[in-house]
């Protein structure tokens, strides 16, 4: 992965791409690879990422990132469609 990533480093070099760039790139690929691996969820991402999830959601908005495209697009139903907590043991 060294050398891929040296070889990464010296293509954009020579292809004059700025520090600055070549960073928010960086960041901004790292970021999204692991919300996609956690379907959007911050709360996750922050922690596999060893950050605060106040800090991943402001880098979110530097970066520009719809979290809403890697979300699943499923939802918790309404309060009132789901079971009370006491009707589940009232089942048991």
């Amino acid at each position: 992965m060294k050398d891929q990533l040296e070889a990464l480093v010296m293509q954009m070099y020579k292809s004059n791409i700025l520090y600055s760039e070549a960073v928010r790139e960086f960041k901004k690929r790292f970021i999204l690879t692991v919300l996609q691996e956690n379907k959007g969820n911050q709360c996750r991402a922050a922690r596999a990422l060893g950050m605060h999830r106040n800090t991943l959601s402001r880098t979110i908005t530097e970066l520009r990132i719809d979290v809403r495209l890697l979300r699943d697009g499923s939802k918790r139903p309404p309060r009132s469609a789901r079971v009370a907590a006491y009707e589940k043991r009232a089942m048991r």
